[in-house]
């Protein structure tokens, strides 16, 4: 199940890769990815927690 931060982290990051992909900013592609990323991470943690496995 999906975490709102973690999810929410991904979302932003997806937005910012594809605006850095329309604007040919490699730099920002960079960076959407790099949030996208922690948020998947930050959602796998809250999991983990939610499951008792930290």
């Amino acid at each position: 199940m999906a975490t709102g931060k973690g999810k929410a982290k991904q979302v932003k990051g997806k937005v910012q890769e594809t605006v850095g992909k329309v604007t040919g900013d490699k730099g920002q592609q960079a960076k959407g990815r790099g949030e996208q990323i922690t948020g998947k991470a930050e959602e796998l943690t809250e999991e983990a927690r939610r499951h008792g496995k930290n």
